[in-house]
């Protein structure tokens, strides 16, 4: 039914041979759409589908500038073209955006449009409208260049271990060596690099908020937060659901995670476990090494997806033919990983900083979750429709985590090893849900306060993150790493408030795995029927095509934990 042999989008509209230089090559095209007569329902949507063109031609190369940037950080010219497009051309977009959005909610003839695709695509169309001001573009262009000098900052950190040069990414792997002191030195120099950047990532921050808290401002707003959620399209929930996660979360994660830092106590042997044990195991366990190279990376997750679906493997095979895969961990790349949705083409770009880890395997997985949810909303008619929310986006990647674990044979040949892949993972998806919650109620505050100082900000980093610590590792003495903890978190600086729908998502592929478990083909069948609609549902409907209820109350935290505990226990000595 679906298929990995995607076609790049034929263009009508734009010539095929057309390359955005500057803002007055595109110009006329956005100009052409503003003054086109629209008499006709046909007419309306011939109209759609020729703006659909122009905005997938335009994200295209948006989307490239960047993957450029992140893939070498030490190339000005990929930079200043990132930057041209932010400051020189967007913000000439977003003018003609708002135009070109209130002719078509404005036209007559928009009644037409009855189809229930339509009914999520025209919500954030009115959405934007309310939302656009036009003294918010110069910010909006300030922020998207600023936004980016967190990879810069961060893509010139590096430590040196046993004399040779590694990136923070590299020098994790350290984390899980059996020789304690070596890990501890790893931890520490780590630590250190990180502080050395404490000053420009602070000053770096305060002026985000400073720009967000303004455009909020000028919209109407009274604060970021209401601003920011609006902008999200978080038309499903609300500030008080998020107050509840976080609440849930302490009551029925944190528990559970003492109980798994407690188990690794006891494994290791130590009267204190502290935070550069935690990813350790005992003397005479060898660290997990699933793959060596980028290519062997791209190989088992070939035959891993295969195995899961023949779809999903066909997937990754295609991105690895146009070169689509930027995996391995170097000096000058950016730090993190993500999947990149490419509008006109179809297949994404993933990137990430592989090192021969573990969490590699994770990521990889994850972002190929994001992969298949690209390809199978391509085939979608507008641009528009493929923009699908977050908490759906997630829900891909994270139930990848967990579907794929049925076949991480092909990382690792040893039984033991792959039962402890199997319960690195599970514990993980325990053990995230305290930061996400740290991470979002830190927001809150954030945007709730929006004169603190420096020293007041810290001060209420440190209270959160006290507030979920569940007791047994033992941090004293590594007060001052601890306070600067969160400057480490991409999203707090690039995607405001993009944290908690990893939170929301991960209880939806927890969800979705329970449905695996009990008949694997009709979960996957869900899954990929859900990632077909894109963005042309309601949050609520694309988790009731998967096969869930939108729920992330309490009571729904506890059950799904009490599941992933008792799997844990299967796999666990």
């Amino acid at each position: 039914m679906y298929t990995a042999d995607i076609q790049k989008l034929p263009r009508h509209f734009v010539p095929v041979d057309f390359v955005l230089s500057d803002w007055n090559s595109i110009e006329p095209y956005f100009k052409s759409l503003q003054e086109k007569e629209v008499n006709t329902k046909d007419e309306l949507e011939q109209w759609l589908l020729q703006l659909s063109e122009l905005e997938a031609v335009v994200s295209e190369d948006a989307c490239w500038r960047q993957i450029k940037m992140t893939c070498d950080t030490t190339n000005p010219s990929l930079e200043e073209s990132f930057n041209f497009f932010c400051t020189a051309i967007q913000p000439h977009i977003q003018q003609y955006a708002d135009t070109l959005n209130k002719k078509l909610v404005h036209h007559p003839l928009v009644e037409t449009l009855q189809s229930k695709e339509y009914f999520t695509y025209l919500r954030s169309i009115k959405k934007n409208i309310e939302l656009f001001r036009e003294e918010n573009i110069p910010l909006q262009s300030e922020l998207a260049v600023m936004q980016q000098q967190f990879g810069v900052i961060s893509s010139k950190m590096t430590v040196t271990i046993n004399g040779q040069e590694y990136t923070l990414q590299q020098a994790a792997k350290f984390l899980e060596n059996p020789d304690r002191n070596l890990r501890e030195e790893a931890y520490r120099k780590i630590q250190e690099r990180r502080l050395q950047d404490k000053a420009p990532l602070n000053e770096l921050f305060n002026t985000l908020m400073a720009k967000r808290n303004e455009l909020a401002a000028n919209a109407g707003f009274g604060n970021y937060t209401d601003y920011r959620f609006k902008e999200l399209g978080r038309f499903d929930y609300g500030k008080e659901e998020c107050f509840a996660f976080h609440e849930a979360v302490k009551q029925h994660v944190t528990p559970l995670v003492k109980i798994i830092y407690q188990k690794k106590k006891e494994k290791l042997g130590l009267e204190t476990l502290r935070p550069w044990d935690v990813e350790a195991e005992q003397d005479g366990v060898k660290p997990l090494t699933p793959f060596t190279t980028g290519k062997d990376l791209t190989e088992k997750t070939i035959a891993c997806f295969t195995k899961l679906r023949p779809f999903f493997g066909d997937c990754i095979k295609k991105m690895e033919e146009i070169k689509h895969l930027d995996l391995e961990s170097r000096m000058g790349k950016a730090p993190g990983g993500y999947n990149c949705p490419l509008a006109e083409s179809g297949a994404p770009f993933i990137f990430m900083n592989a090192a021969g880890q573990m969490h590699d395997v994770t990521t990889m997985v994850h972002e190929g979750g994001h992969a298949v949810h690209s390809f199978l909303a391509h085939p979608l008619k507008l641009t528009g429709f493929k923009e699908y929310p977050m908490e759906i986006a997630e829900v891909a990647s994270m139930a990848m985590e967990l579907f794929s674990m049925e076949y991480w044979d092909v990382f690792f040949d040893n039984a033991e090893e792959l039962r402890r892949a199997k319960e690195h993972q599970l514990e993980r998806v325990i053990t995230l849900f305290p930061w996400i919650a740290i991470i979002d109620k830190f927001q809150h505050w954030l945007y709730a306060n929006p004169g603190h100082t420096n020293e007041q900000r810290t001060e209420q980093w440190m209270s959160i993150l006290n507030e979920y610590s569940e007791g047994t590792v033992d941090y004293s003495g590594l007060e001052t790493y601890r306070s600067n903890a969160w400057q480490r978190q991409l999203h707090l600086f690039e995607v405001p408030f993009y944290y908690i729908e990893y939170g929301i998502a991960q209880l939806g592929a927890i969800g979705m795995w329970m449905q695996y478990k009990q008949n694997p083909e009709r979960a996957l069948d869900n899954y990929c029927n859900v990632l077909a609609l894109g963005g042309t549902a309601t949050l609520p409907q694309l988790y009731e095509t998967a096969g869930l209820k939108f729920d992330f109350s309490p009571a729904v935290i506890k059950e799904l934990m009490d599941f992933v505990k008792v799997e844990l226990d299967k796999v666990s000595h």
